[in-house]
């Protein structure tokens, strides 16, 4: 098939790899949300999907929205048989969702209908689920309510954050993208309505969200922590500035909620049940660093309390 494929972050990357290295599909353009300024450096950089289009000569379309009548345009023009979707980041009209032959299909990194939206993956690790996966659907004018053509699973571990989990189903998600494209040209592939059972939702995650809330239970801790890791990340405040956190470890021993302790064998703080251990911290305008490291230097006095 003439595919145009539509994505940006680097989670994207690796179904448009795929495709381009396919035997049986096309991609003739990509479509990408228009360079942003991203960086300590503040340029202008081109998305991950960008970047791989561009060193393999692909034409990039950034539409600031898809509806622009040049874009609808330069579509049109280009008659692509179907356009596969992963993280692209902007609604799509109906206009466009038309002008493909077999639609628009998109690789969602859940187990839909469970966690439809933005954040599957956060959401699903800040829920406590046990497994989720990664789906391919006909986009339609719902969010994320299209009839599903596949599924892949993939267990959640104990150390998964967002970052690493991701990461394993951008992998098998593109497997399952590439997959749903060949079955879907040659007809062995029907979509099937999703349950009406099940449904949640997965809104975007703000830097607020990162704000870690010392009054809930450790174990809800830690998955929060997790869920936001890497990106907005976990925060908290120490003395009136802005401590990120890495992932904790959870100890089995109580300390009173807020208090930071420090000892030789870490920095532990006190949550609604027992304690937590930090790990990596990074304080503000420094890098990453061991947690004692940054007790020593900060020369926290005895009952310190996180905010």
């Amino acid at each position: 098939m003439r595919v145009v494929f539509a994505g940006t972050p680097e989670p994207a990357v690796p179904s448009l790899r795929r495709l381009l290295e396919s035997a049986r599909h096309e991609v003739v353009a990509v479509v990408t949300r228009p360079d942003a300024v991203a960086g300590r450096g503040r340029k202008v950089t081109r998305s991950p999907v960008g970047l791989l289009a561009d060193e393999h000569g692909i034409p990039v379309f950034t539409p600031r929205r898809p509806s622009e009548p040049e874009f609808v345009a330069r579509l049109t023009e280009l008659a692509p048989d179907c356009c596969p979707v992963v993280a692209y980041g902007a609604l799509l009209p109906q206009q466009v969702l038309d002008i493909p032959r077999f639609g628009w299909i998109n690789l969602h990194f859940s187990l839909l209908p469970a966690w439809r939206g933005a954040a599957p993956v956060q959401a699903a690790i800040d829920a406590g689920d046990e497994i989720t996966g990664a789906s391919t659907f006909q986009i339609e004018a719902g969010l994320d309510t299209g009839p599903v053509f596949g599924m892949v699973t993939e267990k959640i571990t104990v150390t998964d954050t967002a970052g690493t989990l991701l990461e394993r189903l951008a992998d098998s998600g593109s497997r399952l993208l590439e997959a749903t494209l060949d079955g879907v040209e040659d007809g062995s592939l029907q979509a099937v309505p999703q349950s009406t059972d099940g449904v949640s939702y997965a809104p975007k995650v703000g830097v607020e969200v990162g704000h870690v809330r010392w009054d809930l239970p450790a174990l809800a801790i830690s998955r929060r922590i997790r869920a936001v890791t890497p990106a907005p990340g976990a925060w908290t405040e120490v003395g009136g500035t802005r401590l990120k956190l890495g992932p904790v470890e959870l100890v089995e021993e109580e300390l009173p909620e807020r208090v930071i302790e420090v000892r030789k064998s870490g920095v532990f703080v006190g949550t609604a049940t027992t304690a937590v251990r930090l790990d990596q911290v990074q304080p503000q305008g420094k890098r990453m660093m061991a947690a004692l490291d940054w007790a020593r230097g900060a020369r926290l006095q005895p009952g310190a309390v996180v905010e």
